[in-house]
């Protein structure tokens, strides 16, 4: 099983419209092309869609060295708002991982290449063998 098709069983994440793009060790990349259905009241992308594309990001990332790991804290700082027809992309980057737990820093900018938000977040690792292998140079 390739990481692409273990992460489609994210199923809110691929419902939101999320795409995976990239996944190397201890790095993770994502999409998200923001419709109407991604808005708030006020016409602008909802926060837990932003949320959503990182953690995503964030999971490709953490999951990267072949065990379960799960998120123990994250959180998110919104910076410049988006809209419809505008293209979100998160880059998960792996800042440190020990034996049981990791952190991960996830950039959220749009197609023009402008921070959006920010995400940290630190993750446990289970013991659990995942159904697929990363290597350093890609997908």
């Amino acid at each position: 099983m390739s990481p692409q098709e273990f992460f489609k069983k994210d199923y809110f994440a691929e419902k939101v419209g999320v795409e995976l793009l990239e996944i190397k060790e201890g790095y993770s990349k994502a999409r998200l092309v923001i419709t109407e259905e991604h808005l708030n009241a006020g016409h602008r992308t909802q926060g837990g869609a932003i949320f959503t594309l990182a953690d995503l990001a964030l999971a490709a990332a953490a999951n990267s060295h072949g065990t379960l790991a799960f998120s123990l804290s994250s959180s998110i700082t919104f910076l410049r708002g988006s809209g419809p027809g505008d293209i979100l992309y998160a880059e998960a980057r792996e800042r440190y991982t020990g034996r049981t737990t990791g952190y991960y820093q996830i950039d959220i900018t749009n197609q023009e290449g402008k921070l959006i938000a920010t995400f940290e977040s630190s993750v446990f690792r289970k013991e659990d063998k995942l159904p697929f292998t990363v290597g350093k140079g890609g997908k």
